[in-house]
This record gives C-alpha cells, sequence and structure tokens, in this order.
C-alpha cells in the first residue's frame, strides 16, 4: 500500500489504560508464523501491514515515538479478524492489542471536524437508538421497496460509481416488521421448559436481520427455552470498541449488564459472532470500573453464541429433512476470537438432509469486519474475491455462516462471483427450516 510522508498528529492526550500495555507486546517473539495468517499480508506482501509489523510499531510508539498518519493507517487496515492469535504459538493477544492501539490512537489524535462529527453521529446516537435506527430502516425500507434499487442495478449504474458500486452491493435489506417490536417479550418453551434465558437482539440487527432473530427465538423455544427480550438493552459496542470508541463502548456495556445480568436466566444468548465476542470481553473493558467490573465478568460468564448453547445441550431431534448441500464460512470472531469451531458444524450435521461439504480455508476472513467493508472497500473486496474461490470448490446449494456480517459480505460475493443458485444463510436459519415442518406437524 503507498503510503504518504509521516506526519506527527496533533496529540491531546493519553490514557493510562487505552493504549497497548508493555504486558502484550512483550508477547511476541516476531517469529513471522502469524504472516501467513495475515489477510493484509497475503494481499500486500507489506511487513507493516502484517501483525509483527503492526506490533513493533505499537513498541515504537510505546517507546515514545509519534503516532503518525502512516501509523494510524496501518492500524486501520488491519481487519482485527484475529487469525493471527490461532497461529500464534506465544499466545499474543493480537485482537486486544490492535484496539487498544486504536483507543490510543482516539485519545492522543484530532481528526477533521466532519469525520469527528459522523463518527460521534454513528457511534454515539444511531446504534444505540431504536428509534434512529428505525428511521434509518424505513429510508431503506423505501429505496428498496419502491423499486429504485433494482432499477438503479439493472442499469449497472452502481458498477459505473467503482468502490460507491461495491459499497451499494453490500447494503442489507430492511425485514418489515423490525425486531424492536419484540422488545420486553417473553417467548415460552414448546415442550418441557429445560431452560431460561435472554436473547441480544444487537442494533442493526433488529432492522436487517429481523427474520434471522425471529428465527433464533423459534429455534431456541423448540429446544426447551424460554426466551425472554429485555427492553432495556442497546447496542452491544463491538463497533465502539473495533473503531477505538471505548468511553461510549462503556457506556452500552453498564446498560446491557443492568438490563440482562438480574433476570435469573440460565444463559445470555446472541447469534452474532461479533456481538458474542465483545460480549464475552465486557471483563476487560470495564475491568476498571470500580461499580461494573466484577458484574461485567459475571455477565461475560453467561455469554453463549447461539450454535456454542444449543451443541451443548440435548438438541431436540425432531426436524424434518432440508435436502441441501451445504458447506460453513467460520466467522473471525466465532473461530478466533471465540475459538468456536466445531458448534456450527455439529448442528448442521445433525440436521437431516444436509451433506456438509468442508470449505477450504474456512477460517480465513471474508472481508467483512464490521464496518471495514465500507471503510477500506477496495482491500475488502480483494479479500472476498478469494474467500469466493475457496466457496465456489465446494459446489454447495448454501453457504452457511453464524454472523451477520459475514452473511451481507458472502451474499455480495456469490452476486459478483457466486455460481448460480447458491444461498446464503446463518446456521440458525437452517435449523429452523428443519423445525418449521415438524412443528406444523404438532400443532395440527
Amino acid at each position: 500500500m503507498a503510503t504518504t510522508e509521516s506526519k506527527p498528529l496533533v496529540v491531546l492526550g493519553a490514557s493510562d489504560i487505552d493504549k497497548p500495555h508493555q504486558v502484550d507486546l512483550d508477547r511476541c517473539v516476531h517469529c513471522g508464523l502469524c504472516l501467513n495468517a495475515c489477510p493484509t499480508y497475503r494481499e500486500l506482501g507489506v511487513e507493516m501491514d502484517s501483525p509483527r509489523g503492526r506490533i513493533y510499531q505499537m513498541n515504537q510508539v510505546a517507546a515514545g515515538a509519534p503516532i503518525t498518519e502512516t501509523y494510524q493507517e496501518h492500524i486501520d487496515l488491519c481487519l482485527a479478524c484475529r487469525a493471527c492469535e490461532s497461529a500464534c504459538p506465544s499466545g499474543v493477544p493480537y485482537g486486544r492489542l490492535v484496539e487498544d492501539a486504536r483507543a490510543e490512537i482516539e485519545a492522543k489524535t484530532k481528526r477533521s471536524w466532519p469525520a469527528r462529527q459522523l463518527r460521534r453521529f454513528v457511534f454515539a446516537r444511531l446504534l444505540p437508538s431504536s428509534a434512529l435506527l428505525t428511521a434509518a430502516g424505513a429510508l431503506l425500507y423505501l429505496y428498496q421497496a419502491s423499486g429504485l434499487q433494482k432499477i438503479l442495478r439493472a442499469l449497472g449504474l452502481p458498477r459505473l460509481l467503482g468502490t460507491l458500486g461495491d459499497r451499494e452491493a453490500l447494503l442489507p435489506d430492511a425485514e418489515i416488521p423490525f425486531f424492536f417490536r419484540e422488545y420486553g417479550k417473553t417467548f415460552p418453551a414448546k415442550g418441557t421448559k429445560r431452560y431460561r434465558v435472554a436473547f441480544v437482539a444487537g442494533c442493526v440487527a433488529n432492522i436487517s436481520f429481523a427474520r434471522l432473530n425471529e428465527a433464533t427465538v423459534r429455534v431456541l423455544q423448540a429446544n426447551g427455552c424460554e426466551v425472554v427480550i429485555p427492553p432495556d438493552q442497546t447496542c452491544c459496542g463491538a463497533l465502539q470498541v473495533h473503531a477505538g470508541v471505548r468511553d461510549v463502548a462503556r457506556r452500552q456495556a453498564r446498560k446491557n449488564i443492568d438490563a440482562f445480568l438480574s433476570g435469573g436466566f440460565d444463559a445470555i444468548i446472541s447469534n452474532a459472532a461479533g456481538c458474542g465476542s465483545t460480549l464475552k470481553e465486557y471483563g476487560e473493558l470495564l475491568a476498571h470500573d470500580p461499580e461494573y467490573a466484577t458484574r461485567a465478568l459475571q455477565f461475560s460468564a453467561m455469554m453463549r453464541d447461539a450454535t456454542e448453547f444449543l451443541a451443548s445441550i440435548e438438541l431436540n431431534p425432531t426436524m424434518s429433512p432440508v435436502n441441501a448441500t451445504v458447506t460453513y464460512q467460520d466467522s473471525c470472531h466465532l473461530a478466533h476470537g471465540q475459538k468456536i469451531r466445531n458448534a456450527p458444524r455439529q448442528l448442521l450435521r445433525a440436521v437431516p438432509g444436509v451433506e456438509f461439504r468442508e470449505m477450504p480455508m474456512a477460517d480465513a476472513c471474508c472481508g467483512s469486519a464490521g464496518i471495514y467493508n465500507a471503510l477500506h472497500t477496495d482491500m475488502s473486496m480483494q479479500i472476498l474475491e478469494k474467500k469466493m474461490v475457496n466457496v465456489n470448490a465446494t459446489k454447495t446449494q448454501i453457504v452457511s455462516t453464524a454472523n451477520p456480517g459475514c452473511m451481507l459480505q458472502l451474499r455480495a460475493g456469490v452476486r459478483k462471483w457466486g455460481q448460480e443458485g447458491v444461498r446464503v444463510a446463518h446456521v440458525i436459519e437452517i435449523l429452523d427450516e428443519a423445525y418449521k415442518p415438524a412443528a406444523k406437524r404438532t400443532a395440527k
């Protein structure tokens, strides 16, 4: 990647908490085993865009070097996929390091006024607000339901816009009615009640993955769970943590802890791997908060990914066949962040009629990485194109994953480079398809 000459940025002040800690930096022995696991290094072959190279730069800053625009570019270009953590023999907590580096950049640099206002609106106002998200979702729905999106795509106009066209292809669908209407409700277990669980509905997922959220509730119900949707929950803070906006993330974490922790739940469930990874790390996020530190650890201990939870209990076997060939794309924050690989595969193999085919390099990043695909679209598309080579090699009808962001990215990949008739689905949606006919038979 071409970079301009480094120029020191304006320093506003430092934080003793939100910066890479030397004890973490010192765990890196610079062996280089992380290099081939890193998507940006594979694409660019640039040492400073590898985990080892970024850690070297973090060490320089920790030793007193200025935070330059070049340093910020290298840190920003990281997808924070944490594949290097899986490859690292020394246990370097790279995900924490890159998030700490971004938090330090946020504390010590001053962005342009428009950038500051946009980040403040998105991270502090839009994502935590059900009202603003609903308004944004309504506008997106009008754009799509009016036929304008189809017309523009049929005319090929997005392709003429280059990177902007790629971003348009990543737009999620607005799914009416939005899932916000289910907040505050309790859904009874089907059959014998075995568990009482709470469901984390997310932020944008309430708008663009409302049907997935509903499917998650149904699958949990089918497995003996009473499912509660706490009304006071908010955005988990994952996007804010990844962007270095820690204060906003901490505020949201406290609100979620208050909303969930006193409910007497057996588990707190998320169907989004990226959200779940951050939710499980609330203990780290609030480690220095005297009021919430202990409660944050208790909250994180209760967090379960939906696939993790279902694979850990006696799964309801009353399913109808889903006759399809299926492959699975590991979500980075499930495989590398939460260290969960087998659970989604175990669930898929439990569905009658599914012929499961393992994908080559299934745990290689698809290029989604939260809002990375919107901020670094060219790099994201390069990574996605290579992912689609491995997807297409499976010759399957369904590409499954366990994270909504990956679903959006893979759908864009299928439209651009995929084989005809292939669809993208969450593992939970496939389970829901299997349980639906059985539920109808029981109701008769």
